[in-house]
C-alpha cells in the first residue's frame, strides 16, 4: 500500500534519503531564517552601526534560505521515474536511464538487505529510519565498465555490485510497472501483497 491510501503511486516517486534529509534539517534552515531575521531587526530598529561584532547576524536569513533551498532542490532531483524508454534514476547532480533489456531483475525487499556486511559502515543517521522499510532493488546486466558508469553517476549508496537499492514511498507500484514494461517477465519479485496469479 501507498502512503495515499489504497491508491498505488504510479510514475515518478521520490527517492526517501532527500525527504529523510529534508525532514531533520529543514529546522535548522528555518532556525537559521528566523533568527537571522530578528537579529537584523534587532540591528536596524536600535540604529547600531554595522561593525565585526555584529554583521554575522545579517547572514544567517540568507544562509538559512540557501540551505532550505539546497534541500529543496535536493528533493526535486532525487527520484525514481520508469518511463518509455527505460527506468531513470535521478539524483541531485546526475541521472542514468537503465534500458528495460538492460534489467535482469526487480525485487522489492526490506532497504537493510543492500546494507549488510562491509557495507554497513555506509549507514548513515538519516537512514536508519529507512532500513526496515520495503525498498526497490533492481538487478542490471552489463559489463563492468557499463556497471562502473552508473555506480559513478548514482554513487555507492544507491549501486552496489550489479543492484540499484532505492527506498522509495511505494516500491511495490514502482516494481509492477517497471515488469510490465519488461521485454522478458521472469524471475521479479513484485511485492508482497500483489504476485500475479497463475494462468490455468
Amino acid at each position: 500500500m501507498s502512503s495515499d491510501g489504497d491508491r498505488p503511486i504510479r510514475g515518478r516517486q521520490r527517492i526517501l534519503y532527500a525527504e529523510e534529509l529534508w525532514r531533520w534539517q529543514r529546522f535548522y534552515a528555518g532556525l537559521l531564517i528566523v533568527v537571522g531575521m530578528i537579529a537584523a531587526g534587532v540591528v536596524v530598529y536600535s540604529r547600531q552601526p554595522i561593525s565585526s561584532g555584529n554583521i554575522i547576524w545579517l547572514f544567517y536569513a540568507p544562509v538559512g534560505l540557501l540551505l532550505g533551498g539546497a534541500f529543496m532542490v535536493y528533493r526535486w532531483r532525487s527520484y525514481v521515474e520508469p518511463q518509455e524508454n527505460g527506468l531513470r534514476v535521478s539524483t541531485l547532480f546526475s541521472n542514468v536511464l537503465i534500458d528495460y533489456d538492460d534489467i535482469r531483475m526487480v525485487k522489492v525487499q526490506p532497504l537493510k538487505v543492500a546494507f549488510q556486511d562491509a557495507r554497513r559502515n555506509r549507514v548513515a543517521r538519516i537512514m536508519k529510519p529507512l532500513l526496515e522499510k520495503p525498498a526497490l532493488f533492481v538487478r542490471v546486466r552489463g559489463d563492468e565498465a557499463q556497471l562502473a558508469l552508473i555506480k559513478k553517476r548514482l554513487g555507492s549508496r544507491l549501486f552496489y555490485e550489479d543492484t540499484i537499492a532505492i527506498p522509495i514511498p511505494d516500491a511495490d507500484a514502482a516494481s509492477w510497472e517497471i515488469a510490465a514494461k519488461l521485454p522478458y517477465r521472469i524471475g521479479q519479485n513484485l511485492g508482497g501483497g500483489r504476485r500475479r496469479k497463475r494462468r490455468r
